[in-house]
């Protein structure tokens, strides 16, 4: 497929219905169900942020192609933390009761990532600037993860559940199609190397330190599992073997791309691809 020119961003009015939805969407396989679970837990908070951080910088932003596009991508990043929060408001139901490690995620975007008023005008707008370099990094992963999915044939032969699954793929490819925004953004205000490095370097190991206390929680917190089951890497290695979840190497490749002077996020997923999913999405078509 060959690269479309431009795309003019746009939030994609999608909704999706939990009311079928089994504990364990990907059948008999918790651990891969719950891997993949963890995007409910961070992402409803973490996307909040990145509109908060986006919304601040709005106004700063000089060239107006980049300002559209801030524009669709705060669109977008607001209908994404929605269609996560629906599943979390499902899981009561099946008896888990996510709030305990939200509230988690809570403290660290809100808190610890929140925004510091105490600070000098010249302080806060450098405090902006580390903010939007975290979301770029954080950007990297997620379209990281976008590519993926749309190209996981594991979770198609494990049967897992077409909703949960177009709700994977259709924000997957948006997070493909609106890749290189974040890091726009990031070089508008300061395209230093170093800057880049540093956010990665902060946002890459508390991801992966969040993602292994999720699995952990929700694992735990399964009513289906034996008490205190707890996640192990043969799990980790047995659901990378069938496809169901990224493999560590090809983390590994990726988040290599992003320490390079050269990398541009383009390098990143195929905006063709991405473009050619939402047109078949059910939810994304559902919404026009």
């Amino acid at each position: 497929m060959t690269e479309p020119d431009r795309l003019l961003l746009h939030p994609r009015d999608v909704h999706f219905d939990w009311s079928e939805l089994p504990m364990h969407w990907i059948p008999r396989e918790p651990f891969a169900t719950h891997v993949l679970n963890v995007l409910h837990l961070l992402l409803p908070e973490g996307e909040r942020w990145f509109c908060r951080a986006f919304q601040q910088a709005l106004p700063l932003i000089t060239d107006d192609r980049l300002a559209e596009d801030v524009r669709g991508f705060i669109g977008q990043e607001a209908v994404h933390a929605e269609a996560h929060q629906g599943v979390l408001a499902h899981l009561p139901a099946k008896g888990l009761d996510p709030d305990p490690f939200v509230a988690q995620v809570s403290w660290i975007f809100r808190r610890i990532l929140g925004e510091r008023p105490a600070l000098t005008v010249r302080g806060r707008q450098e405090y902006l600037i580390e903010q939007l370099a975290l979301v770029a990094a954080i950007e990297h992963v997620t379209a990281f993860l976008g590519d993926w999915v749309l190209n996981s044939p594991g979770l198609d032969r494990a049967q897992a559940d077409p909703t949960m699954l177009d709700l994977l793929r259709w924000h997957g490819a948006e997070e493909v199609e609106h890749r290189c925004v974040a890091f726009d953004v990031m070089r508008h205000f300061d395209g230093r190397y170093l800057r880049r490095v540093r956010a990665m370097v902060i946002a890459g190991p508390t991801l992966w330190i969040m993602w292994i206390k999720g699995v952990k929680f929700l694992m735990a917190n399964d009513p289906e599992l034996p008490r205190g089951t707890v996640p192990t890497w043969r799990d980790y290695r047995r659901a990378v073997r069938k496809g169901m979840v990224p493999g560590p190497w090809r983390i590994a490749r990726s988040m290599s791309r992003y320490f390079k002077p050269s990398y541009y996020p383009t390098q990143e997923g195929s905006t063709a691809q991405a473009v050619a999913y939402l047109a078949k999405s059910p939810a994304a078509q559902a919404a026009h």
